[in-house]
């Protein structure tokens, strides 16, 4: 039969195994690159091992290189499979679960006698390292269902018997390395020589297919790349982020903290964080009014009626917490757009009132699982920058292109990088198939006229309706999902929403839902680790700080204090009695961005010495002359446009 193979027509007879195929039209130092090999027939493509025979049907044979993502993707699953081969050999009846490819690695589920912990990794690793150096060959094996369950109840691996259970083909895969044998569909790299580059990097419990009422077992996770090289890439920025992570730099801020016994997923915040997220929320609501948003609240609690109206009920409501008043059920919101609905209802609207834009920075509760809360980033208690736009269908366009226009200045404004994707209808959903077809024919197009390029994520949209999601980039490289701009025509009609058209009859308009920040907690943790607690000049909660030299120039120090507070600064004093030495490292472990010493210099001056906390020094300064200096870098920022900053 004739196969392309890695883009070059052969003829093949008899049987062959991929890798004798490819060793074909590959060169030795290309070939031993590839890890698996993807055969495509009619039906579709599907990745094979090396070792497996070309299928009688194929039409084309590619290549998968170690670097490529589904190269990556095998390699993580195949050190998985050393990490659980070496657990078994140095833990006697440690029982095994499931060991699946994440982002940047693996990991591993276990079930011991004892939970597992950080001293154990440095063992596992070892043995892991030399199970990679014998280069033990990834033995594949299809067997009757029934023979595997004879096989694992034998082992005594219960949870390899449960997922049997849930497997109706009468034949599976199983992988054998060493002595290790796994349940597994596969593919593998062709042998554990290519596990090498690997990093074990933390264990912590998990439930037992993520249900808290069965077994905790010790997840192990590890990193794995192709080369020494990236794994190193990968170790640096991971230790980069541990010194970036916004729950130690909340502490040494002193932004915020949390009460995990008493307020589980719910954040204190501290006078400091608390300065900050105000001024972010105070310029964030001025640049709504500045694009014709309108200002409202809606109410914490509604009637369970409510939310089953909405259709949250039916799909959502694993997510809510409810409560009763008077016997009566209610719903604590996990989103504003019921509120906000009912805010238009108020009044019969005209076309002329189109489009109403209603924006509010609204607390919401979710049910998050304890397990996954973390710091800023997941928690139960948040603050949305929610906005819900009610407009015509002709008006649907542009209303979309000005959110993500709106979205692109915040990101412009803290210089991060995005990505777009634009995901469509799940399986669980409401509405009719026009409906969604129009809806996501919408965001398309407003997404190609902003010249943005996108992903579609099938199935993953909201379950009213499509929805661009926008992903933006860390320093770190890391992704972040914030914005999101969701189009729904089935709300509207279930709370039956109208306005007054041209022809004097009434029309139902199309509601977006959208959220430019997303959760303001963690926004602001984001922005903690992308600036390493050094916020900008004009989001930081304390501008400038006054360190007097001795207590003689304390009263000198509160005096050029008082002078920059009038010019709109805001300004801290030290006023210990320490050493000055002493005083500019604390407030450069709170990353205050201009230190201003006071002593007799300074004070025959006018003014103070000025030191930056990247360490710089600009000489004494008046007062009015430090006010314009931080004023400037302040503004800066602002001056690509798109948004303002007014000083307060």
């Amino acid at each position: 039969m004739k196969v392309q193979i890695a883009g070059q027509e052969e003829e093949l007879t008899g049987r062959l195994a991929c890798a004798d195929a490819l060793k074909r039209v590959l060169s030795g130092k290309k070939f031993r690159q590839v890890l698996a090999a993807e055969a495509c027939d009619p039906s579709g493509c599907r990745l094979l091992d090396l070792s497996s025979e070309i299928p009688a049907d194929c039409q084309s044979l590619e290549p998968v290189y170690a670097d490529s993502a589904a190269g990556l993707a095998i390699l993580r699953h195949s050190t998985a499979h050393v990490l659980a081969a070496a657990a078994t050999k140095l833990f006697p009846g440690i029982r095994v679960a499931i060991g699946p490819a994440i982002e940047n690695g693996f990991y591993y589920d276990f079930d011991y006698e004892r939970p597992l912990t950080p001293a154990d990794l440095e063992a596992l690793e070892a043995e892991m390292g030399r199970i990679a150096a014998q280069a033990l060959p990834f033995e594949h094996e299809v067997v009757s269902r029934e023979r595997a369950i004879e096989l694992f109840r034998a082992a005594g691996e219960k949870y390899k018997l449960e997922i049997l259970d849930g497997i109706a083909d009468s034949e599976v895969g199983l992988y054998k390395c060493g002595d290790f044998t796994d349940l597994c569909r596969g593919p593998h790299v062709p042998d554990t020589g290519f596990c090498q580059n690997f990093k074990l990097l933390s264990v912590a419990g998990a439930y037992w297919r993520g249900d808290e009422k069965r077994e905790m077992l010790s997840r192990v996770y590890g990193a794995a790349f192709a080369d020494k090289k990236a794994l190193g890439e990968h170790l640096r920025r991971l230790e980069e982020a541990a010194k970036r992570d916004h729950r130690k730099l909340g502490r040494e801020l002193d932004y915020f903290h949390f009460e995990e016994k008493i307020a589980p997923g719910m954040v204190f915040w501290l006078p400091k964080g608390m300065l900050v997220r105000t001024i972010l929320e105070d310029f964030w609501r001025k640049e709504h009014l500045k694009r014709e948003y309108e200002i409202v609240q809606g109410p914490q609690l509604l009637r369970a009626e409510a939310w089953q109206q909405s259709g949250h009920y039916d799909h959502y409501k694993d997510n809510m917490y409810f409560t009763e008043i008077e016997e009566d059920g209610y719903g604590i919101k996990p989103m504003n757009c019921i509120g906000h609905m009912l805010i238009y209802r108020h009044h019969l609207r005209s076309y002329r009132d189109l489009p109403q834009r209603y924006f509010e920075l609204g607390v919401v509760h979710r049910h998050e699982k304890s397990g996954v809360l973390h710091g800023l980033m997941r928690v139960r208690q948040f603050t949305q920058d929610d906005a819900h736009i009610l407009c015509t269908p002709e008006q649907l366009e542009g209303e979309i292109l000005q959110v993500i226009h709106l979205i692109r200045d915040l990101m412009n404004l803290f210089d991060f990088e995005f990505r777009v994707a634009i995901s469509t209808r799940p399986k669980d959903s409401i509405g009719t198939d026009e409906a969604w077809e129009l809806a996501t024919n919408a965001l398309i197009q407003a997404v190609d006229k902003a010249g943005l390029p996108y992903e579609i994520n099938e199935g993953d949209g909201a379950f009213y309706g499509p929805k661009i999601d926008v992903r933006l980039l860390d320093c770190l490289g890391r992704q972040w999902q914030c914005s999101t701009i969701q189009v729904d025509f089935t709300m509207p009609e279930r709370f039956d929403l109208e306005y007054v058209g041209q022809d004097g009859k009434r029309h139902r308009p199309v509601m977006v839902h959208r959220a430019i920040m997303g959760s303001v907690e963690r926004f602001i943790g984001i922005l903690l680790e992308q600036y390493a607690g050094a916020l900008p000049v004009w989001l930081a909660p304390e501008q400038a700080r006054l360190l007097p030299v001795s207590d003689e120039w304390l009263e000198q120090a509160r005096s050029v204090r008082r002078e920059l507070e009038k010019l709109g600064i805001r300004a801290g004093l030290d006023d210990r009695s320490e050493k000055l030495g002493f005083k500019v490292r604390e407030a450069q472990v709170a990353r205050v961005p201009y230190m201003l010493v006071v002593g007799e210099k300074e004070a025959q001056a006018g003014g103070a010495a000025v030191r930056l906390r990247n360490g710089d020094n600009l000489g004494i300064k008046p007062v009015s002359e430090i006010a314009e200096i931080i004023r400037a870098e302040a503004e800066k920022p602002f001056q690509k446009g798109g948004m303002s900053y007014r000083f307060a």
